[in-house]
């Protein structure tokens, strides 16, 4: 992989040292609203911009408007998901890669606190660059 293509190279590794930071800190068996806050302090620490709880509708999936809230979009560019359950099931992708497209961001990470090592999953918006390149 050429690293030079990684995307939000920096921004994604800061991201990812917070949230080790939180799982060292909180354990495994916290909730998701206990992860994200302490996780939100940690970005006003580091004054990373960010939105926390983004509520927004999806139109594009033929099922009339579906409410959507991402647990964080971080500097406008990454989708943040927090999970504290046993697994991260493919519907936890699917709903990652909807916030994706439909936000028309490039990365979203998602995190599932429950684990012994969080393991930052990463996924990428596909159709990103000829979103932008159509605008």
């Amino acid at each position: 992989m050429d690293m030079d293509k990684v995307a939000h190279k920096e921004l994604s590794y800061k991201i990812t040292g917070l949230l080790f930071k939180t799982h060292k800190n909180l354990g495994r068996y916290r909730n998701e609203k206990q992860y994200s806050d302490y996780f939100e302090e940690l970005l006003k620490q580091e004054r990373i911009k960010y939105v926390r709880e983004f509520k927004f509708e999806d139109h594009q999936y033929g099922q009339g408007k579906i409410r959507c809230i991402c647990d964080f979009i971080i500097e406008d560019k990454i989708i943040l998901e927090f999970k504290a359950k046993n697994f991260i099931t493919k519907d936890d992708y699917y709903q990652a890669k909807r916030y994706l497209i439909t936000l028309n961001l490039q990365l979203a990470i998602i995190v599932n606190f429950r684990q012994q090592r969080i393991v930052p999953k990463r996924i990428l918006n596909s159709n990103f660059l000829h979103l932008q390149y159509l605008n």
